[in-house]
């Protein structure tokens, strides 16, 4: 079963459980326990073997850095919400921002600017929109998709974050004379689901439509008040004591801890943690050698002592309340860890199933006789590929080198093709539910993941549509402004065709 379709199958076993049982531990570890049957052909002790130690022990030792930076913002976010300043936020953006529009074109705005890592983003954003939007009804389910849209496609778009980093990385020393980082830089006209998604967000908030799932989430949360929030923060969302600046200050020495805790593991400031000084002074090349999963426990932490010690020496909360905090921040963020364990643990099994290699012969197949249709089909397996494996970096770290041995170096089709790539492993990353991106944007909106996911499908897919076409008339005339024109007028007009097919529907 290696190497073949079958490699496939366990990863989508995941998600069609997800969707249709609507739970998501039984579904993923369900996909675990196939894949790990397929990889030991079926020996019992040696698929036991497979789940307890490649999959689940392997995994945590994995996501340790990622693990510790969740507990480490839930704590915070505790911390905040028991003495008020989530509320006191909340009362201030009520007299500023004015409207539903308004709370969600801020935390849009909010997203893009905070472009350094997803992950960082989802959790950040979430913390700091959610009482401004629960304020004026916008559902969780909206607020996620936000967090979600403004999450990994902007990190692909911007020439510094993690995002640039990774990609560099695939694709240094494989064109000539040309860096890693200039053939990210070079791939962000043509990265079309990414652009195309900063204008349907957009869009749809300036037209005020809502279609699916999705409408049926914001009507009740603007008609009955039912937000769509887990029970925890329903009961955090109760404090009403404290000021803005216990929000704000402990969210801005967070943003500025990381941001700094990046330039430093990536040897900005002369050493890097391995003792590296190749980078000293480069801000581009710090974040080229930096690594998220040490660098957001690292800023975590700072950010935690100080959030800690400014809220005690304000007395807002006790030091007894504020190491209640501890546990409370733990228990909301175990929802997430156990999805994050579950669905690397679930990569590491269609890995070791050979679906790279499966995906390798299939593309070198396609590309004898499709040529001009390249970059949307490239588009098309990147998307499927992420979308059943859950991961965008493991994706384009796949296809990258093939699409570089497929294109003549000197085609312009090449940029086109790494776009193309990068973008469908986005895309993926965005509709699937065993992505991490997407489970963490759940934990920022503090909804239920399943929810998240069944609302996001639809205008994921949408935009996806209209990239995939774009992608073809870019195969045929690789001109990056002219493309994304036609991508913005496609895109626009088929919100306009929907939303006339809603008020119809209504009617």
């Amino acid at each position: 079963m290696t190497a073949t379709p079958w490699s496939l199958l366990p990863p989508l076993l995941a998600i069609v459980l997800t969707l249709v049982t609507k739970e998501v531990y039984s579904s993923l570890f369900a996909g675990i326990v196939l894949g790990a049957l397929f990889v030991a052909n079926f020996n019992l002790i040696q698929t036991m073997d497979l789940i307890v130690v490649d999959g689940l022990s392997q995994s945590v030792s994995d996501l340790a850095g990622n693990l510790c930076f969740l507990v480490i913002l839930g704590i915070i976010v505790a911390m905040v919400s028991k003495s008020g300043g989530s509320a006191a936020f909340g009362r201030w953006a009520q007299t500023h921002v004015k409207s539903r529009v308004g709370a969600q074109l801020a935390t849009f705005v909010l997203g893009v600017l905070i472009f350094i890592d997803d992950y960082f983003n989802c959790l950040t954003v979430g913390s700091v929109m959610r009482p401004v939007c629960d304020q004026h009804r916008v559902s969780r389910a909206k607020l996620s998709y936000l967090i979600d849209a403004t999450a990994a496609p902007i990190c692909m778009i911007a020439p510094i974050s993690s995002w640039s980093a990774a990609v560099a990385g695939v694709a240094d020393g494989m064109g000539p004379g040309v860096t890693g980082i200039q053939l990210f830089i070079r791939q962000i006209p043509y990265n079309f689901y990414s652009l195309l998604t900063v204008v349907f967000v957009v869009a749809i908030v300036l037209m005020k439509l809502d279609y699916g799932p999705m409408l049926a989430a914001e009507e009740r949360a603007r008609v009955d008040g039912d937000l769509g929030a887990t029970e925890e923060d329903e009961a955090d969302a109760e404090k009403t004591n404290g000021a803005i600046c216990d929000l704000v200050l402990p969210i801005v020495v967070l943003v500025v801890a990381v941001f700094g805790a990046m330039l430093y593991v990536g040897g900005f400031f002369g050493a890097d943690v391995s003792g590296g000084t190749e980078y000293a002074g480069d801000l581009a090349g710090a974040f080229g050698n930096t690594d998220a999963f040490v660098a957001l426990p690292w800023g975590g932490i700072v950010a935690l002592a100080f959030t800690a010690v400014f809220l005690i020496c304000r007395r807002r909360l006790a030091f007894e309340e504020a190491t209640a905090c501890v546990p409370k921040g733990f228990v909301a963020m175990v929802p997430s860890i156990l999805i994050l364990v579950l669905a690397t643990s679930l990569k590491t099994m269609t890995s070791m199933l050979g679906a790279a290699e499966f995906v390798h012969g299939a593309m070198q197949g396609i590309a004898a006789g499709l040529y001009g249709f390249l970059p949307a089909v490239i588009f098309a397996v990147a998307l499927v590929l992420a979308f059943s494996t859950g991961t965008s970096w493991g994706t384009f770290g796949i296809l990258i080198p093939i699409v570089i041995a497929i294109l003549p170096q000197d085609s312009p089709l090449l940029i086109v093709g790494i776009s193309a790539c990068c973008a469908g492993a986005v895309c993926g990353d965005h509709c699937s539910p065993i992505s991490d991106t997407t489970v963490m944007a759940s934990a920022g909106a503090q909804t239920e993941h399943v929810l998240h996911v069944s609302t996001q499908l639809p205008y994921a897919l949408t935009v996806a549509a209209v990239s995939f076409v774009t992608y073809i008339l870019a195969g045929f005339v690789p001109n990056a402004p002219l493309c994304c024109a036609v991508g913005t007028v496609l895109t626009i007009a088929t919100l306009l065709g929907i939303r006339r097919f809603v008020t119809a529907q209504r009617a």
